[in-house]
């Protein structure tokens, strides 16, 4: 069987923690990891960075790589769209990381057929993410289960064939991290005001967020769960009605739901 190798364009946060999970699920050699940076004095930082990789700039030698992993940030792309399709050959794969950038654009700016699209989260720097990814009608079968495997190494992943559904993966989970903070953030100002200390406040709260272990673990619903803590004319039961009479449920499914509309217009933008 015929070693893979993969070119990461685009070395920031995201790009290497794919690095990273690549490495260390041994899905690639060493050798065969190509960090690619558009600028010199970038590729020279990556090369003192990671002395044990091979780091290039965007040119011919990514031809060499059967896996194209472009991580740039979504406003530079149009800027390095150029030079990598003067050096894309027909057998690799593109696999695209960036938002609101849709196949059918990535198609006509690369001039190539063989593209997906995956829209991972920030968990995936612990190996813990989940990853939503849509392909091309022209994606071999055996390719788009390559790249399945390489996606499962930072965490999850789900194929939707429907790739309008990106937008709701952006909304729901790509950036379903900052509502974790948002509220995390929310408590622990709670619990300073309360009498904590910020760090007493933080460990309290964080701690808390264990909840999401025994709800990955169990078989009860998430209402199910809930009634376990809350007991009638509890303490849990006050707060949840202060929530409802709120309407947190209704700001944060209306938040959800604009960040999906922005998904949608930064596609045709």
């Amino acid at each position: 069987m015929k070693a893979l190798r993969i070119a990461i364009l685009g070395c920031g946060n995201m790009g290497l923690a794919f690095a990273k999970a690549f490495l260390h699920y041994n899905l690639v050699a060493r050798p065969d990891l190509l960090l690619v940076a558009r600028h010199d004095e970038h590729c020279q930082r990556l090369a003192l960075q990671h002395p044990d990789l091979p780091v290039a700039a965007l040119n011919a030698a990514v031809a060499d790589y059967g896996v194209v992993l472009v991580a740039v940030k979504p406003q530079d792309f149009s800027q390095v769209a150029a030079g990598l399709r003067a050096v894309l050959q027909p057998g690799q794969v593109v696999l695209s990381i960036m938002a609101g950038i849709p196949i059918a654009r990535l198609q006509h700016e690369l001039n190539h057929r063989q593209v997906m699209r995956a829209i991972p989260n920030t968990p995936a720097l612990l190996g813990m993410g989940i990853t939503g990814f849509s392909a091309a009608p022209e994606m071999e079968r055996s390719r788009l289960h390559e790249v399945e495997n390489l996606l499962n190494a930072t965490g999850r992943s789900i194929f939707l064939e429907d790739e309008s559904l990106l937008d709701a993966v952006t909304a729901v989970s790509g950036s379903g991290p900052a509502y974790f903070y948002f509220m995390v953030k929310a408590m622990v100002q709670a619990g300073q005001e309360m009498g904590f200390s910020e760090s007493v406040a933080g460990l309290l709260v964080k701690q808390t967020l264990g909840a999401y272990h025994l709800l990955n673990s169990s078989a009860q619903s998430p209402d199910e769960l809930i009634a376990a803590v809350a007991s009638k004319g509890g303490t849990t039961e006050a707060a949840l009605r202060e929530f409802r009479a709120g309407g947190l449920a209704e700001t944060l499914i209306a938040g959800m739901k604009a960040a999906q509309h922005r998904a949608i217009e930064l596609a045709s933008e």
